[in-house]
């Protein structure tokens, strides 16, 4: 199998599991519905745990352009080889979306609620503040590709690596996922968000695509910032890299603040 090919299986995998579990939450008449947030977190993690138990001898199973381009940034994989990665993820997430749309397919025309409907593929706010929105999940991809990289420099029992990366990502769920619902990955919430645009989803509203760039544009900010992070205090090697991309979360840092001072001085007023 190509490693394009293993991305694609094991990002599809990723989604099923994942997508699937909030499906099963949030749509109506399901048997898991209301079910609530810590069995979408265990959801998730499982589903990272098995793709990357599926395909993590074949790709290193990163199925997430945040942990590519981190990776990569710092010389940990080869640029050459990052299009496939990207390609395979992108539309492994889709693949998988649309597989859980028909495993549903009698609840769609249950579920009254667009919004719940829009969730099963994508992320979105639980406030809705775009500088805001950004450093959340600048800070949830952080922690996932620094953590991915302080546990790879672990030696574990032989096939556990894979579950300690499913308890890093329900980690990040239970802990960082409120705000945003913890997108952590481009292709997770772009691919689906895609599938629900072209899925002939009964009753569904619009895609949120004002929202989109969000979760892509935080999530590879805070992935490569991860990857830089870990490199210069962990291996020692501080580079110019690092030191940009340190600015640059700097700048968002402080317009999310300025911006909410700004809103709650007006919601006072």
């Amino acid at each position: 199998m190509s490693e394009f090919m293993a991305e694609l299986i094991g990002t599809m995998i990723l989604i099923i599991l994942g997508a699937g579990v909030v499906a099963g939450v949030e749509l109506k008449k399901s048997k898991a519905a209301g079910a609530g947030w810590v069995l979408v977190t265990l959801g998730w993690g499982l589903g990272v745990t098995m793709g990357v138990y599926a395909v993590g001898n074949i790709s290193d199973a990163h199925l997430n352009p945040a942990v590519t381009l981190g990776f990569a940034a710092i010389g940990e994989f080869p640029w050459a080889k990052v299009p496939a990665y990207l390609a395979g993820q992108l539309i492994g997430a889709i693949i998988g979306a649309i597989i859980i749309y028909f495993q549903y397919l009698p609840h769609w025309r249950e579920t009254e609620d667009k919004g719940a409907k829009l969730g099963v593929f994508a992320t979105g706010p639980a406030v809705r503040s775009y500088p805001a929105n950004l450093v959340s999940e600048i800070i949830g991809t952080f922690v996932l590709v620094m953590g991915l990289l302080f546990i790879g420099a672990n030696e574990f029992t032989e096939g556990l690596n894979p579950a300690i990366v499913g308890l890093l990502i329900v980690a990040i769920g239970m802990s960082l996922g409120g705000p945003t619902g913890y997108a952590i990955n481009p292709a997770r919430d772009l691919g689906p968000r895609i599938a629900h645009a072209i899925l002939p989803i009964a009753g569904k509203g619009g895609s949120d695509w004002s929202y989109a760039p969000i979760p892509v544009i935080g999530t590879i900010i805070g992935g490569v910032y991860g990857a830089f992070f870990y490199h210069a205090f962990f291996d020692g090697s501080m580079g110019a890299g690092f030191w940009i991309m340190t600015v640059v979360v700097v700048v968002i840092f402080a317009t999310a603040f300025v911006n909410e001072q700004k809103r709650t001085q007006h919601s006072v007023s």
